[in-house]
C-alpha cells in the first residue's frame, strides 16, 4: 500500500500560495479541481494534494481567474 503523507502545518495553506493565481492554481480549478484529470498525477507524489482548498482561498481573497472551466 503507498503511503500518503499530510502536510505538517496543522491544517494551514501558506500564503505565499494564496497571493495569486499560478499556472497549477488555473489548471486545478478549469478541471473543477478532478485529480484524475491533473497534469501532477502520473508525478508519483506521496502527499495529499492541498489544491482545492487553495482554490477555494483563492476565490475567496483574488476572485475567479480569467479562464473558462473545462
Amino acid at each position: 500500500m503507498e503511503e500518503i503523507f499530510y502536510p505538517q502545518n496543522n491544517g494551514e495553506i501558506s500564503s505565499s500560495i494564496t497571493q495569486s493565481w499560478t499556472e497549477q492554481a488555473m489548471e486545478c480549478y478549469s478541471i473543477k479541481c478532478d485529480c484524475s484529470k491533473c497534469s501532477l498525477k502520473n508525478g508519483n507524489y506521496s502527499f495529499k494534494c492541498q489544491m482545492p482548498k487553495v482554490i477555494d482561498i483563492l476565490i475567496g481573497s483574488v476572485g475567479k481567474p480569467r479562464i473558462n472551466p473545462a
